[in-house]
């Protein structure tokens, strides 16, 4: 009995120092690539014994996090990334391409899906809806921006205001979809596949809207350097692929 009792102790003793002494690696990333990612953190912590904390927001935001100087040891950003590598605060040698998501559209789940094959359609669509949503550009929200530049190129940036209702987020835009408070909604595939009782349409034509790019650094300041290569290897790797597909996302530049 007293040497079980000891047993029991050491295991426990021993499993106390290794959760004690694992090794926190921190990411911050844009929303359209946190489900994604997320899906990934717990097959490279079994991996490697790391453990992941990731922070997620809007596209401008985490660039402007990362051009401040906060501190995260994996900065996923979106192109153009100018001012990240002028702020010094990622390594430039690290600049690793991890994936690209389009803006699409999405209906309620159990609607009929519309067309979207052509740039003339979807601009036949969206001028006959009542409503429709799509995240705040305002807010930094990449997939606003990319909307508001579809608008532009199919010239209906005007028409079109009376019918918009900005949302905070994508998921914001999925809620006033899933309410019914709009006939549409847009926002990147990789946020609409992740949302309750919605349908992903599909991307909207390359011709009226650019995918948008991910890049992943090792932040300069990193006091985790070995642990901070994992992460990066692992999420632009032959694991992370298949996630990507997954999640209405392509693998790559």
């Amino acid at each position: 009995m007293k040497y079980l009792i000891a047993s029991a102790a050491l295991a426990l003793a021993v499993g106390s120092s290794t959760c004690a002494g694992a090794v926190e690696v921190t990411l911050i990333a844009p929303g359209g690539i946190r489900a994604a990612l997320q899906q990934m953190f717990p097959a490279f912590e079994k991996k490697t014994g790391y453990t992941v904390k990731g922070t997620f927001g809007s596209g401008g935001g985490t660039k402007a996090q990362v051009v401040k100087g906060d501190l995260f040891d994996v900065p996923v950003v979106q192109v153009p990334y100018d001012d990240v590598i002028k702020s010094g605060h990622v390594v430039v040698a690290t600049e690793t391409p991890l994936a690209n998501v389009s803006v699409g559209l999405a209906v309620r789940k159990g609607a009929p899906k519309p067309d979207i094959s052509t740039a003339d359609a979807v601009k036949k669509l969206l001028l006959g809806a009542k409503y429709i949503a799509y995240p705040a550009a305002a807010r930094g929200a990449a997939a606003g921006v990319s909307f508001d530049e579809t608008l532009q190129k199919l010239g209906i940036a005007d028409e079109m205001k009376p019918k918009i209702k900005v949302a905070q987020g994508g998921a914001g835009a999925m809620k006033m979809l899933a309410d019914g408070e709009v006939d549409y909604g847009l926002t990147f595939v990789s946020e609409i596949i992740t949302e309750p009782g919605v349908e992903a349409v599909g991307p909207l034509p390359r011709s009226i809207s650019t995918p948008t790019f991910l890049s992943g650094f090792i932040s300069a300041d990193t006091k985790n350097v070995e642990a901070a290569k994992a992460l990066l290897a692992y999420i632009s790797g032959p694991d992370a692929a298949p996630v990507y597909k997954e999640r209405g996302m392509l693998p790559g530049k």
